[in-house]
């Protein structure tokens, strides 16, 4: 009588796990620059168009249209001044796009408190 070492069926590879990235806020610098960008598309205007009016490094606007720099007011005021908007009424843009995004993530209302985290390890949190 031989016995034979009975060998495993052969399987298909493990199916492949790929983790779910929680989604993130977006970014106020990525918000702006493309509303700055749309902002400036809808005007049918160059970049070297609206950094000349505002006074702007053409680099530097771009790097700002494409989220890569923090602008600070001055920027966001004169950028907003070429475009002829108001400081006001950019930042009314962003706030709505910010909304429009957010509520593609979050599923809350506003004034609803946010769950609380738990803290991570070696974190220290501050009551206010």
């Amino acid at each position: 009588m031989s016995t034979q070492a009975s060998k495993p069926a052969p399987t298909s590879a493990p199916a492949r796990v790929i983790p779910i990235r929680p989604t993130r806020e977006p970014l106020w610098r990525n918000v702006v620059g493309e509303v700055l960008r749309r902002e400036r598309l809808a005007q049918k205007r160059t970049l070297k168009d609206v950094a000349d009016a505002g006074r702007i490094s053409m680099p530097y606007l771009s790097e700002v249209e494409r989220g890569l720099k923090e602008a600070s007011s001055e920027v966001l005021a004169a950028a907003a001044t070429a475009l002829g908007l108001s400081l006001a009424e950019l930042l009314a843009l962003v706030q709505a796009e910010l909304i429009r995004l957010a509520s593609r993530t979050h599923v809350r209302s506003v004034g609803q408190a946010a769950p609380q985290a738990q803290p991570r390890q070696g974190e220290v949190r501050l009551a206010a």
